[in-house]
């Protein structure tokens, strides 16, 4: 099997992880005439990290053979799907060649579990320690790293990856011990906490000459969506307890995807995506807007999926409206449907200099149908609006009638 159809099995067979984004690492560049690569800069890309940037990243697996027998996973052991291997050697080529030609800024590498998770670990840390040490290169570097493998290895990794991400896979024990009975929560969780210790003794020594590198983009996980019956709130729940506890970087959702010849365990279909990207917006008002796990949610613990979860708080909690855009603290700004985290440190520094009126948000591009009902701003007061049951029904999207094919 040449290279060519190797990178079309293992590419493809690496693109149900979500967890790629390479945004919070440190910024380094290779010296002129020595090294290759830079953490920064843009090239041909395919993804976006969380700062808005476009980053492009070679997201291949070493192999998609596995010992593992995983049910939502379409590289499992009882899979009848092609396979394929990379060597040590054929994946430090693939990352240099796409470098060198501005195809990509980095590499991201995961692999199915062959022989043992040390073996496999072994493999997956020679690629990134060849990279750095054999060829100076620069670029971001993201292992998928095993939890079953021994700590010294994954420790091994955090010296070369810019970023380790270790996937909790599915949001309860009951549904891992189920679905991927070879996988444990606690030995994730134990991996988790050496990461953050590792990372937490790395951060404590940055300020001396020679303080080692270790993972400076942190550590990220994922979870699959939708392949058994928790709700939106035990996700949120348990993203909540793993920001917490290990201080992740990202939590990724990836929405669960049917797979040929799939187990009766399995639902038959997807869930809808629209759920995967409320969820990324509930995360986002965990981290940055303020809001606890109670706060968010709906009917049976599960996300409107017609509205935002922002829009869906500021509707049920009408009696914390409306906010006056002139005098309101930052927190409560935070919690205006319609004002993003930036939107709001502008209106804050316009505001000490003049009184903020309506066509302020005008120039900003703001969504005045969704944001006006619930502001007072100079020469603005919302109407009796706010108190009508008509409100949630002007909010919603309009219904929309199907295309046909032809």
């Amino acid at each position: 099997m040449d290279m060519l159809e190797k990178l079309g099995i293992l590419a493809d067979a690496a693109k149900y992880d979500a967890s790629c984004a390479s945004s919070g690492t440190d910024k380094k560049h290779a010296p002129a005439g020595k090294g290759l690569g830079s953490t920064e800069g843009m090239g041909i890309c395919h993804s976006y990290a969380p700062d808005g940037r476009c980053i492009s990243l070679l997201k291949v697996l070493l192999t998609n053979a596995c010992n593992f027998d995983c049910l939502y996973c379409v590289n499992r052991a009882s899979s009848n799907v092609p396979r394929a291997r990379f060597t040590v050697a054929e994946i430090v080529k693939l990352t240099l060649d796409f470098y060198r030609r501005n195809y990509i800024e980095g590499l991201f590498l995961s692999s199915g579990i062959i022989r043992n998770p040390d073996y496999t670990m072994e493999q997956v840390v020679a690629v990134a320690k060849s990279l750095r040490l054999d060829h100076g290169f620069h670029g971001y570097i993201h292992l998928k790293t095993i939890p079953e493998a021994s700590e010294a290895l994954i420790t091994e990794a955090g010296l070369y990856a810019d970023r380790l991400s270790i996937n909790v896979e599915l949001p309860t024990e009951k549904a891992l011990t189920a679905l991927a009975p070879e996988k444990s929560i606690p030995s994730i969780r134990r991996t988790m906490g050496r990461l953050r210790l590792k990372l937490d003794e790395a951060k404590s020594e940055k300020h001396l000459k020679h303080a080692r590198r270790f993972a400076p983009a942190g550590q990220s996980t994922q979870m699959i969506i939708g392949a058994d019956d928790s709700t939106d709130r035990s996700i949120l729940d348990l993203s909540a307890n793993l920001y917490g506890s290990y201080r992740l970087k990202r939590v990724y959702y990836s929405a669960f995807s049917p797979i040929p010849d799939s187990s009766l365990k399995l639902p038959p279909k997807a869930p809808p995506l629209m759920r995967e990207h409320r969820l990324y917006q509930a995360d986002w008002l965990l981290r940055f807007y303020g809001f606890e796990v109670s706060e968010i949610g709906g009917k049976g613990g599960m996300l409107d999926l017609d509205i935002d979860p922002k829009l869906a708080w500021a509707l049920a909690n009408r009696d914390r409206f409306p906010v006056d855009l002139n005098r309101a603290p930052r927190e409560e700004l935070l919690r205006v449907p319609g004002l993003g985290s930036k939107t709001v440190e502008r209106l804050i520094s316009a505001r000490r200099h003049r009184t903020l009126r309506s066509d302020d948000l005008v120039q900003l591009r703001l969504p005045l149908a969704k944001l006006m009902p619930f502001v007072v701003l100079g020469d603005h007061k919302p109407s009796s609006l706010l108190d009508s049951e008509r409100l949630s029904a002007l909010l919603r999207p309009k219904p929309t009638q199907m295309q046909l094919p032809f």
